[in-house]
C-alpha cells in the first residue's frame, strides 16, 4: 500500500552528512523525516569505522572558514549527545611539500594552532613514525570517532523530533513544483511510501548520481578505497594523527601512489591508507577486497615510516570515495532539490558544519559559498583542497 505523507523536508540518506543535516534541521524545530537505506553502523558507504583524520591543513578560505566553526560544533554535538567524539591528539603533516608555509600561515591568521616542528623534536614525540623534514603541527586537531558521531547525529536529531527511518529506501524523486518534491520509498517490510516535501535533501554519498542523475552536477567518481589498520609494538606509545607527502621517485618514493594519510584507531591499531587511488566500483556490487599490489605497497610504506608498527599484522579496511574533478564538495540547492555530495575523501572533520550549511539551504537562509556551487567551472591552475587535507 503506498500511502503519501506530508513533511516539510525530507533527508534521502543518513550517512554523516544526512544525519548531521537532520540534526541541524530538527534543532531548529524543523519538521524533518530521514530515510536511510540500510542498518544502524552498516558499513556499505563511507561514514563508518572509529577514526578519521580531524586534519586542519587547509589554506582555501572557504575551508579554513568550515574549520574554524567545525570544533565548537563537534563540541556542541559531544555535549548534547554524551557521546565522546573527537580526540585532539594532533595532526603531523610531513614530507618534501612546498605547501606547508602557505597553510601555515592561513591557520595562524584565522587564529588556528600552527607550529613548524624539527626532525629531531617530532621524532622524539611521537618514535613510531619516521621523520626525515619539517613537521607542521597542529595541535588543535586529531581524529574523529566515525561510528559514535553518526550515531549521535541520529539519536539527537530523533530526540529533537525528527523522524528517522532505517532500512527505508529512496527509490526515486520527483520535482512536483517550484516548492515541492516528492520522494519514494519502500521499506524493508516491502511497504512504500511517498513523501511529500517542501525541500528534499539528497547526501547519498556513492549512490547521488543513480538517484538523481539529471541534475546538472559535477562528475561524481565512485572509487573503492582500501586503507589498513596495523597492530602496534608497544601500546603505550603516543601517536598522532599524521599525512605525509611524498618527493620524487630518484629519493626513493617511486612506489608511492599517492600522499598518506593515518591515525591511531584504539583498539585496532595505526591506520595508514592512499588517497583516492582505488579500483572504480558501483556502490550496490562491491567486492570490499583490497588489491593486492596496492595493500602490499602500502605495508612497504608501513615499514619504510612506521616503525612503531607491524607491518604483517595488517587487517584491510574498505570505504568508498565520491570525488568530484576537482575534489570540492558540492552543496548547493537546484529548485527544492538541495545537495550534499563530492566529498572527495576529506568531508568528515566538516561533518557538522556541512549540516549546517545544507540545512540553510532547505531552509532558504543563506546560500552556500561559491567554492561548492554544482554549476562551478574549475579554476585553472587552483590547487587541489586535499594537498593537506587527508582523510
Amino acid at each position: 500500500m503506498t500511502g503519501v505523507v506530508g513533511v516539510e523536508t525530507v533527508v534521502v540518506g543518513g550517512g554523516a552528512m544526512g544525519a548531521a543535516t537532520a540534526w541541524q534541521l530538527a534543532r531548529r524545530g524543523r519538521e524533518v523525516t530521514l530515510l536511510e537505506r540500510f542498518e544502524p553502523g552498516h558499513r556499505n558507504g563511507s561514514s563508518h569505522g572509529a577514526s578519521r583524520n580531524f586534519n586542519v591543513g587547509y589554506a582555501d578560505p572557504a575551508y579554513v572558514a568550515m574549520l574554524v566553526e567545525a570544533l565548537p560544533l563537534w563540541r556542541e554535538l559531544e555535549a548534547e549527545s554524551g557521546a565522546s567524539l573527537l580526540d585532539l591528539v594532533g595532526v603531523a603533516n610531513h614530507g618534501p611539500t612546498p605547501h606547508f608555509d602557505v597553510v601555515h600561515a592561513a591557520l595562524t591568521a584565522a587564529g588556528i594552532p600552527a607550529e613548524f616542528l624539527p626532525v629531531e623534536e617530532a621524532s622524539r614525540r611521537w618514535p613510531g613514525i619516521r621523520f626525515d623534514t619539517r613537521v607542521l603541527f597542529n595541535e588543535r586537531a586529531g581524529r574523529v570517532d566515525a561510528d559514535a558521531a553518526v550515531a549521535a547525529l541520529h539519536a539527537r536529531a530523533a530526540a529533537l523530533g525528527a523522524d528517522v527511518r532505517h532500512r527505508t529506501r529512496a527509490t526515486a524523486i520527483e520535482v512536483v513544483g517550484g516548492d515541492r518534491v516528492r520522494v519514494a520509498s519502500t521499506s524493508d517490510d516491502g511497504a512504500e511510501q511517498v513523501f511529500e516535501a517542501r525541500t528534499a535533501v539528497v547526501t547519498l554519498g556513492a549512490w547521488t548520481t543513480k538517484f538523481i542523475g539529471a541534475l546538472p552536477l559535477p562528475p561524481l567518481v565512485v572509487t573503492q578505497e582500501q586503507p589498513a589498520h596495523f597492530a602496534v609494538r608497544d601500546d603505550g606509545m603516543p601517536w598522532p594523527s599524521y599525512n605525509q607527502f611524498p618527493g620524487s621517485p630518484a629519493d626513493g618514493y617511486g612506489y608511492w601512489r599517492s600522499p598518506v594519510y593515518g591515525m591511531l584507531t584504539p583498539g585496532e591499531g595505526v591506520k595508514a591508507g592512499w588517497h583516492g587511488v582505488g579500483p572504480l566500483a558501483d556502490p550496490d556490487a562491491r567486492d570490499f577486497l583490497p588489491v593486492p599490489d596496492q595493500l602490499a605497497d602500502l605495508q612497504r610504506y608501513a615499514r619504510d615510516w612506521l616503525p612503531g608498527v607491524d607491518a604483517d599484522a595488517v587487517t584491510p579496511i574498505s570505504c568508498t570515495y565520491t570525488t568530484t574533478p576537482d575534489e570540492h564538495f558540492v552543496l548547493d540547492r537546484i529548485g527544492p532539490i538541495v545537495v550534499g555530495a563530492g566529498f572527495s575523501g576529506h568531508g568528515f572533520k566538516f561533518t557538522p558544519v556541512v549540516g549546517r550549511i545544507l540545512a540553510d539551504l532547505a531552509d532558504g537562509t543563506g546560500p552556500a559559498p561559491p567554492r561548492f556551487a554544482a554549476d562551478r567551472a574549475a579554476v585553472p591552475g587552483s590547487s587541489s583542497p586535499t594537498e593537506l587535507a587527508g582523510r
